[in-house]
This record gives structure tokens, C-alpha cells and sequence, in this order.
């Protein structure tokens, strides 16, 4: 932090700088290797905490992890709020000391293809642990809190993300793309295997239209980022501007004529939630996470069906959408995601395990007495 990279990182720091402006005292502890900058000590009103990690892949954040959970069993904090499941795998610790613990589980981790036969094993592990150990979890589904309830019997509480509704902007800054607004579709997202960037290439190569296709998000040296450079390099209506963040994103999303969403594996997308609340039309997998959203405001297709996106891709760029379906959809949007409503939530499961914990107290002083 900051970050404006990962889904996780916007959610840990909407919900960070939101409580520390209600008056609470916020630690969030960064990972930090030698080559990255080091974090400023003060950060919106959070304080900011460096924990340092090898730059081993798959070794980095279980090191990390194990060492920001070691520093905050000192930290004298009500709460420790772990994100994600490979770190709730520390919860164990936090669960000896008697510290109160949430877990929020952002998504099934272990399902990602970035992750080896180790990583993925260890964080089906950590999953265990989180669902035994943790006090309260949050989960951004409801699907993800039928999956706890089945396999766990471990009852969870559903928050979905909020998201920062915007105003819908005029096309500035995307004209030095070539773009002037209404003239592509839009991808926006990590660059990784399962948010299925491989299939919305494939599918709009088929598409017989003049429209761009922007696909923005970081541009590393992986081997997926490669693949899907060289099928871009194949169709020159293709455009890659790499991250995009601020004034810009909000341009992408507020002049496309069709927001695509074709992931294998989510949590709760952010940036679907972004592209609903400026008013785009959505087009996304029918994975049982991308259908919190109702169907009026979001039309699914096949995940993992190149054909099937293409065929639906061709419908909706036929279709007119109307200023008063965006208007309705931007309105839903600020009714049902809002960051406000996500602390409140957030702060009254705090105040839940807290009282436990001093119950627990209370109950052990009587018995001594």
C-alpha cells in the first residue's frame, strides 16, 4: 500500500484509510523486498508497517506472512484482519495468543493457474486453518459461503466490495489511444490465466467489426503476458496501453460500447464493479461469482466458451443501450455497493469478536473466583 494494482490491495486500502477516518488506529503491514521502494511510515491516517521477504515466487509471501503475523502479535491491536487465503494460513498463531481474528476470503486461491502443485496444496491447507482458527470469516459471496457451510460446516458472513461510483467522463485523455469513445471494447484486469484474456482474443478475432478491443492491465515478463502479446500482434484492431489507473480508467469505462469480463476464477471483481458503476454494458462468465449482479444489468455467457462469448459479444454490440438503462444501473449500483455500508459491516463483526473475547474473560475470572 498504496497500490492501485490488485483487487485485494483497493480493498484492504478503501477499508484502512475509510476506519482510520472514523477514528480508529490502522496498521497494514506491506510486503517489501530489497528492489521495491520502501513505504512511507504515515499513509491517509494508517500507519504502514515493512515486512521484509526473499524474491523466491511461492516462498515470498508464506515468509512474508509468517513474519507480519509474528510482528502483530505485539502490536497490541483488538483485531488482526488477515485478507486472502494463503496468509489466513497464519491465523493459527493469532488463535493461540487469544488475539481476536477475521478472515476475509477474496476467493478459492488455490484454483488460480499462476500457482504450482506446492502453492496450491499449501494454500488448501491455509483454507483449513482460516476456516478452524479464525474467530469471524467474510466471505464476497454467497456461493463462497455455501462453499464454508458445506465443506467446513463453518458459517461465514457475506460482505460484498463496495466500489467508488464516479461520474461519467468525456473522452480526453483515451484520444491518444485513437480512441474516441463509443469505438471499443474493454478489458481491465491483472493479466493472468484465469481471467481468461486467451478467450476474449480468440472470440473477437471472429468478430467482423471496426471497433477496438482495449485490454489494459500490467504488462510483465510472465509467460501468459508473452502468449497473450503474440496473439494481439495477430489483429491490429487490438490495443494494449498496459496499467491504467485515475482520470484515464474512468475514461475507458465511461466511453466503451461493451465491458467484458471472461474469467474462469473471481472472488468479486472490482473492476466489473467499476465498469457497472460508470454505466458500461457487461458482458461476463457465468462463473456463480459473476452473478451477484442481476441479470438486467449484466448479460453471462459460457465461461471458458470462446464461441459462445463471440456470439454473445455480436448481440450486445447490435444492441442500443439506453442513457436511462445506465442511468438505472449507475443508481443500483450506488444503492447496493457502497464502501460505507462495507465498514459498517465490517466494524460491527470487529465489535462481535472483540465482545467474545471479553466474555471469554469475564467467564474464566468467575470460575478463578
Amino acid at each position: 500500500m498504496p497500490s492501485c494494482e490488485g483487487g485485494i490491495e483497493v480493498v484492504v486500502g478503501e477499508l484502512a484509510v475509510r476506519m482510520a477516518r472514523k477514528g480508529h488506529e490502522v496498521t497494514v503491514y506491506n510486503r517489501w523486498q530489497r528492489k521495491c521502494d520502501r513505504s512511507p511510515k504515515r499513509y491517509k491516517g494508517i500507519s504502514l508497517r515493512d515486512v521484509p521477504t526473499v524474491s523466491i515466487k511461492g516462498s515470498d509471501a508464506v515468509m512474508y506472512s509468517f513474519l507480519a503475523t509474528f510482528l502483530a502479535l505485539f502490536g497490541r491491536y483488538d483485531v488482526v484482519h488477515f485478507h486472502a487465503e494463503g496468509p489466513a494460513g497464519m491465523s493459527w498463531m493469532t488463535k493461540l495468543f487469544r488475539i481476536p481474528t477475521v478472515v476475509t476470503i477474496h476467493g478459492l486461491d488455490w484454483q488460480r493457474e499462476k500457482w504450482n502443485s506446492f502453492a496450491s496444496q499449501y494454500i488448501k491447507i491455509a483454507e483449513k486453518i482460516a476456516a478452524r482458527c479464525a474467530d469471524e470469516m467474510i466471505v464476497l459471496s454467497e456461493n463462497m459461503s455455501s462453499y464454508f457451510q458445506r465443506k467446513y460446516g463453518r458459517k461465514t458472513n457475506f460482505i460484498r466490495n463496495g466500489v467508488n461510483t464516479g461520474y461519467r467522463r468525456k473522452p480526453d485523455q483515451i484520444r491518444k489511444l485513437g480512441l474516441k469513445g463509443n469505438d471499443y471494447v474493454l478489458f481491465v484486469a491483472r493479466l493472468v490465466p484465469e481471467k481468461g484474456i486467451h478467450y476474449l482474443l480468440e472470440a473477437f478475432r471472429s468478430v467482423d467489426t471496426d471497433l477496438k478491443l482495449v485490454i489494459a492491465g500490467k504488462i510483465d515478463s510472465s509467460e501468459y503476458v508473452k502468449k497473450i502479446r503474440e496473439m494481439a500482434a495477430l489483429d491490429k484492431r487490438v490495443i494494449m496501453p498496459g496499467f491504467v489507473q485515475g482520470e484515464f480508467q474512468e475514461e475507458l469505462y465511461s466511453n466503451c460500447r461493451l465491458y467484458i469480463l471472461p474469467s474462469d476464477v473471481e472472488g468479486m471483481s472490482l473492476t466489473l464493479l467499476e465498469a457497472l458503476s460508470f454505466g458500461a454494458p457487461c458482458l461476463a462468465s457465468d462463473i456463480e461469482e459473476n452473478k451477484v449482479v442481476p441479470e438486467k444489468f449484466l448479460t453471462w455467457f459460457n465461461h471458458s466458451r470462446p464461441d459462445d462469448l463471440r456470439r454473445k459479444m455480436e448481440q450486445m454490440l447490435n444492441d442500443s443501450y439506453s442513457e436511462e438503462q445506465r442511468e438505472a444501473q449507475i443508481l443500483w449500483m450506488r444503492e447496493n455497493y457502497s464502501w460505507e455500508s462495507v465498514i459498517d459491516d465490517t466494524l460491527s463483526i470487529y465489535q462481535t469478536v472483540i465482545k467474545k473475547k471479553d466474555g471469554q474473560k469475564s467467564a474464566q475470572n468467575e470460575s478463578k473466583g
